[in-house]
């Protein structure tokens, strides 16, 4: 049996420019962080006594004798990518799906994560990030950037630069008790509307070009002066909350599916009780909102957003990981024959 961890993200700058078509011909760069909520993908070979070969536990249960009936299409992907068989995968996670967080990510760099392990054989970040997005956009045909898998893999706080050659990940020098002030001065709150991001992606693709174009420049631009403010100590780190009031407002022009007209009344009120800044995470249409606050005017946002519910959080730096380890050997069945597969040794 095999459990993997991973954390979800937060972006907070440069969404947008880490889609393939923008950042080959532009460039692009994100600002984001890993936190302490994760999800859990449990992976083990499914005994024999069944009359289903595959059994699948996530928001739904699927039991099929073929990997082609699977519905959820990350995974049956997956299983063919990977070669897996006979499975029983389950699903847990400390936050909504569909919220902003990049869950779907995170899943599917978990799942590579664990059916790698469960293989017998070692998947470094690098290999992880880019088999999700792979299997996210190339196989599962979904709309979306590259900025989620990325992050999900390698963990922490981080820019991540994109170019017609790839993508680089460059953690941020910033001390830790200017980020441990920053990590407190950031709060989140769960609007309690969930929606998917390759929808709204999809969505927001409509439109002006050249506007959205220069709309993403400034948004690109803000990453490097966000960056600046984290890293020199002579920065008033409350400039990094008013640089989030300012992409927010950004973002909000590039698609009518970003906001809405109750995200928009939540966002003010925020605004009103005193946060600085603050933004929709993801893509929009829903999720968490998350807002930088002053220590002093903490009650006060919160007294605001009272019908909404408070998560706090911690950063963290670690990205997926196995946290159990069981090797199996395994029995496949090819073409009326049987293999023995001795999965902690990856020998067939």
């Amino acid at each position: 049996m095999i459990i993997t961890q991973t954390p979800f993200r937060m972006s907070f700058f440069g969404g947008g420019t880490d889609i393939e078509d923008y950042f080959k011909e532009n460039g692009g760069a994100v600002l984001s962080t890993t936190f302490d909520k994760y999800c859990y993908v449990n992976v083990r070979h499914l005994p024999r006594f069944f009359e289903y070969s595959t059994e699948l536990v996530y928001s739904k249960t699927e039991r099929v004798t073929r990997i082609d009936d699977i519905q959820h299409p990350a995974i049956k992907n997956a299983m063919k990518m990977l070669d897996m068989h006979e499975l029983r995968l389950t699903y847990d996670a400390d936050l909504p799906a569909r919220s902003g967080l990049g869950t779907s990510s995170s899943f599917a760099v978990g799942m590579l994560n664990a059916f790698y392990a469960l293989k017998g054989k070692y998947a470094d970040k690098k290999k992880l990030a880019e088999g999700a997005i792979y299997l996210e956009r190339v196989l599962c045909n979904e709309t979306g950037g590259w900025q989620d898998q990325i992050a999900a893999a390698y963990g922490g706080f981080n820019r991540i630069n994109f170019s017609a050659n790839g993508y680089e990940v460059l953690p941020v020098i910033i001390s830790p008790e200017r980020k441990k002030q920053l990590n407190k001065n950031l709060m989140m709150f769960f609007t309690g509307f969930v929606r998917f991001s390759s929808y709204v992606q999809r969505a927001n693709e409509v439109g002006r070009t050249e506007e959205k174009r220069v709309r993403l420049k400034k948004m690109y631009q803000l990453v490097d002066e966000a960056e600046t403010v984290l890293v020199d100590k002579n920065r008033d780190l409350d400039d990094f909350g008013r640089l989030l009031d300012i992409t927010w407002r950004l973002k909000k022009e590039s698609g009518e599916a970003v906001s809405t007209g109750s995200i928009d009344k939540l966002y003010e009120k925020g605004m009103k009780a005193g946060a600085l800044g603050g933004k929709l995470l993801g893509a929009g249409g829903g999720g968490f909102l998350v807002f930088y606050v002053q220590p002093e005017k903490q009650n006060a946002v919160k007294e605001a957003m009272k019908d909404l519910l408070y998560i706090p959080f911690e950063f963290e730096d670690g990205g997926t990981r196995v946290v159990h380890y069981g090797p199996e050997e395994y029995e496949g069945k090819v073409e009326n024959k049987v293999y023995v597969r001795k999965e902690n040794s990856a020998t067939y």
